[in-house]
């Protein structure tokens, strides 16, 4: 397709009546900017391409199977009461901390 002067100044015009001479700025910006994004994402595309896996060669010898995971050990149970009695405490501990660390 070979675009002469006069089908570009054609072109020029539309956008102008299409969208106004204020807004044709911030339109060429986020067009560029959508390219250059655009652009970035496909050469990333390309080098994960590139890389090539690693290939691990077996060994003669077999390796020793990795030991298994401890349990975790729960803690024991606290009724919601003590829970809720020990935080009040703590709260309490840091607000007067709190107020004598205010005063001179």
């Amino acid at each position: 397709m070979n675009l002469g002067a006069p089908e570009i100044i054609l072109i020029l015009v539309a956008l102008v009546l299409l969208f106004g001479a204020k807004k044709l700025p911030d339109l060429a910006r986020g067009v560029g900017r959508s390219l250059r994004i655009f652009k970035a994402e496909t050469s990333k595309m390309t080098e994960d391409d590139d890389e090539k896996p690693t290939v691990v060669q077996a060994t003669a010898e077999p390796q020793p199977a990795p030991a298994p995971p401890q349990p975790i050990q729960a803690a024991p149970a606290v009724p919601a009461e003590e829970q809720a009695r020990r935080l009040e405490e703590e709260a309490a501990r840091l607000r007067a901390s709190a107020q004598a660390d205010k005063r001179p």
